[in-house]
């Protein structure tokens, strides 16, 4: 499908995404406290190739420099999120003033630039200080992830409109407390639990919390969503699996947000979330959103797995279906965007949609200082063109934005997946657009051919 910015229509927002942890670096300089990524990868064996985020892209020292390329390549919004630690170095209590300093200055030359700044909240870096005491699984944090909201509200919040509450809350409750592979590294079904609980609640509290401070607030929250479908279509072991994993991956913190509560009936082991509950939060869990930002990168299929725990189902990876894939083992479906889409849309309190994520990561090479990556040209391309066909079939979704900026530290993979519109060398942090990147600036001056 062959398409242009205009038709999208004048209000549809473009933008890119990145997150404090994958590209500032700085990890502890002035003032900053650590967080749970800081001291997860220092952990042997961790991180791929013991890669960390100490320096990263080192956006804390080459900001301006790098809000220039967002502003080169036509980029109108820029979503990126605060580091709790780098303002409230121990999560609560003391300021970090140099910290607030630094954003001030990134979300001053983003207005300078004419750049509209676009606030995430929470994107899984909790301070380390917070998880000595529990973190996401001592009921605690929703009182501390309040006094951090309003926090970034008294110093940010007269120039910024746009909030996410946080980012992809399966992701970092379910990698971080349940299978360990990502921060903080615990491992158990009671400690995911405790931790999707009262994230759902900060979820809700901190769209209250900023609602109550300004009424023409933007304010969302953002979730890792894919299309799931089973393995076999005829197979009806593999079609309840599906829907179990459904459950969990789509639906968990979604649902509750929306007055749903949580989907136990589709997954019963849900069900011992309630010893975490007190009277009063299934209302709490639930906030009326002015959108919802989707981030989707593939599609899953799911096979039944007697031998699972608790859930009886397995994801079956892309390169074991011998499907086309990218670095990080996710199959390239653009249809998989198209179907999110419009299941969301069948949610009728959801207001608005935003792709607040959708990028992939390919084995990029440097040639005469240039960066041919054409795969994610095509995926981008394609996976834009599903978004438009959703738009046209009436899916109320009001904007686009690239993972990512440039390329970073991606999460337990370190250096390896390049997911960026901007290549980075990080031994000396030279960038080189992608064509990418060129194609995505043609796109949004109206150029393309």
């Amino acid at each position: 499908m062959h398409f242009s910015k205009e038709d999208f229509g004048t209000d549809f927002k473009w933008g890119v995404s990145t997150a404090a942890y994958q590209i500032e670096g700085a990890h502890d300089k002035d003032g900053k406290g650590p967080s749970i990524w800081d001291s997860f990868s220092q952990k042997k064996r961790k991180i791929t190739n013991g890669h960390n985020g100490n320096t990263a892209c080192d956006f804390y020292e080459h900001y301006s420099n790098d809000i220039a390329l967002i502003n080169e390549l036509n980029i109108p919004n820029y979503r990126f999120s605060i580091s709790w630690s780098r303002i409230l170095p121990n999560g609560t209590g003391a300021i970090n003033f140099k910290g607030i300093d630094f954003y001030n200055k990134v979300i001053d030359f983003c207005l300078e630039l004419g750049i509209e700044p676009w606030i995430t909240l929470y994107h899984w870096d909790l301070p380390d200080a917070l998880q000595k005491k529990g973190g996401w699984a001592n009921r605690q944090v929703i009182n501390w992830f309040s006094e951090y909201v309003h926090c970034c509200i008294k110093y940010f919040g007269d120039r910024v409109r746009h909030w996410m509450v946080l980012n992809e809350p399966m992701v970092f409750t379910g990698a971080g407390y349940f299978l360990g592979v990502h921060a903080p590294g615990k491992l158990g079904l009671s400690s995911f639990l405790a931790a999707a609980h009262h994230a759902a609640m900060c979820q809700a509290e901190g769209g209250r919390i900023l609602r109550s401070f300004q009424s023409d607030y933007r304010i969302g929250t953002t979730f890792s969503y894919s299309d799931i479908d089973p393995l076999r279509e005829n197979h009806e072991k593999d079609r309840k699996a599906a829907i179990k994993m459904d459950a969990l991956l789509n639906r968990l913190f979604l649902e509750p947000l929306l007055g749903m509560g949580y989907p136990a009936k589709d997954l019963k082991i849900l069900q011992k979330i309630e010893r975490f509950m007190l009277d009063g939060d299934e209302q709490k869990l639930a906030f009326e959103m002015d959108f919802i930002g989707l981030q989707n990168y593939t599609r899953e299929k799911v096979c039944y797995a007697p031998l699972m725990p608790f859930i009886q189902a397995k994801i079956v990876k892309a390169n074991k279906r011998k499907v086309e894939h990218t670095l990080m083992n996710w199959e390239v479906y653009p249809p998989s965007i198209y179907k999110a889409l419009k299941r969301l849309n069948t949610y009728s309190s959801i207001k608005e949609i935003l792709v607040t994520e959708n990028g992939a990561a390919f084995a990029d090479q440097v040639v005469d200082n240039e960066v041919d990556d054409k795969e994610r040209l095509q995926y981008l391309q394609d996976h834009i063109a599903q978004v438009l066909q959703a738009k046209k079939e009436g899916v109320n979704v009001k904007g686009y934005f690239v993972w990512t900026l440039m390329d970073n530290f991606e999460w337990a993979e370190g250096f390896h997946p390049r997911f960026g519109l901007i290549h980075v060398d990080f031994a000396t942090q030279k960038r080189i657009i992608k064509s990418s990147g060129k194609w995505y600036k043609q796109l949004l001056a109206n150029q393309l051919p």
